[in-house]
């Protein structure tokens, strides 16, 4: 059978719920994160404000230079989240096998569907249609033989776009494209790439495997040698054994405002929880990673004595990481941060954790995904 892998995206997501439910932003630019005037960045914004230069984790104040008529929001992040489990459920009638990467956006496999809904065109199709009757929102799609090819086609087609790449199509579709649309090239990757004249896939697919890993790294080397061909996974949900969930913020420029930074990490701690909550899954570790210009990367990790799932638990060791890290006040390439260990049997709780209060916010979160699934409007919202 062949194997069919779809990535679907969900377009300005934020921005867009916020124009779905305020019909008075509609056509305007919207900006979706800190408060002009105050330290912090842009979370998502409209395609409306991105025709003014504007960008996600760009510093909300440069946003407001560029276009100071836009409207400034703060992210509703249970509003989102209850919108986020309506697509995911949607995406449920498409395909068995869905696994959710970010509030906004997941990978099925869609392989064996030609008689139940036809050409992968078809099921694209199906599932942009399922997606808007359910949340009333635009999503782009694409669908290739594995992971790497589907999301490099499902960013081809923004916004509100669906590109299937044929298996005998692989080559033709990465050879024109930029190095820097390939996954881990960042801006460092980016300067040792044009140093060496390399400006398409087609041209870094002449290198040898050797000669990038002298430039790159071993893996780093491998990674490109390997997406320059294609190759990649074609796993998805039950069939990819997960060992943690986690999520990534790269900045197109280095984030070096401390408020900034704690805000980036409440929305990595509100995705992966929601997440770890779907997938009924609790972990007992949680990691933080940090990267710095020059490609200089950090982790830390803290093991704690009961699993947690919720994001309140994992925003306040992810805060302590940060605090204890040494890299507090340093500017950032990348803020990284997920759980894993997951929990096997029943823990004993930490003798000095706030019990009652662990056992509140487990409570709360659950309530809240309960009554969220159900009326589908952020009915209940939980601040960080």
């Amino acid at each position: 059978m062949m194997k069919w892998i779809m990535h679907l995206d969900m377009d300005a997501f934020f921005a867009a719920v916020e124009q779905r439910d305020r019909p008075e932003l509609r056509g305007r630019p919207v900006v979706v994160g800190a408060q002009p005037g105050k330290r912090g960045v842009v979370a998502t914004c409209s395609y409306e404000a991105r025709r003014f230069g504007i960008r996600s984790a760009m510093p909300i104040n440069e946003a407001y230079r560029r276009c100071p008529q836009a409207a400034y929001l703060r992210p509703d992040l249970a509003r989102y989240g209850a919108v986020s489990r309506q697509v995911f459920a949607a995406l449920g009638a498409v395909s068995p096998l869905v696994e959710p990467v970010s509030v906004d956006e997941a990978y099925l496999d869609v392989s064996g569907l030609e008689r139940l809904m036809g050409p992968p065109e078809e099921v694209g199709r199906r599932t942009k249609l399922l997606v808007r009757e359910a949340v009333g929102l635009s999503c782009s799609i694409g669908i290739g033989a594995n992971r790497l090819i589907a999301k490099l086609a499902s960013e081809a087609g923004k916004p509100d776009g669906l590109l299937v790449v044929p298996h005998d199509a692989v080559q033709a579709f990465l050879d024109p494209l930029s190095v820097a649309a390939l996954r881990g090239v960042g801006r460092e990757t980016q300067k040792v790439v044009e140093r060496l004249g390399i400006r398409s896939v087609r041209q870094l697919r002449g290198y040898p495997l050797g000669l990038l890993q002298r430039h790159f790294g071993r893996k780093g080397g491998e990674s490109l040698f390997r997406q320059a061909r294609g190759q990649a996974s074609d796993q998805v949900g039950a069939g990819r054994e997960r060992q943690s969930i986690s999520k990534e913020n790269t900045f197109n420029e280095d984030l070096r405002d401390p408020q900034a930074v704690q805000q980036v990490l409440a929305r990595l701690a509100a995705e992966v929880g929601r997440s770890a909550r779907a997938k009924r899954l609790k972990g007992r570790t949680v990691t933080l990673k940090l990267r710095l210009p020059g490609f200089e990367t950090h982790t830390r990790q803290r093991r704690l004595a009961a699993p947690i799932d919720t994001d309140t638990a994992i925003l306040r060791t992810a805060r302590e990481l940060y605090r204890d890290s040494g890299y507090a006040g340093r500017p950032l390439r990348l803020i990284g941060l997920g759980i894993q260990d997951w929990a096997t049997g029943p823990a004993m709780g930490d003798l000095f954790e706030d019990a009652p209060q662990n056992a509140k916010d487990q409570r709360l979160f659950q309530t809240l995904d309960a009554i969220n699934d159900k009326f589908g409007q952020g009915k209940l919202r939980r601040g960080l």
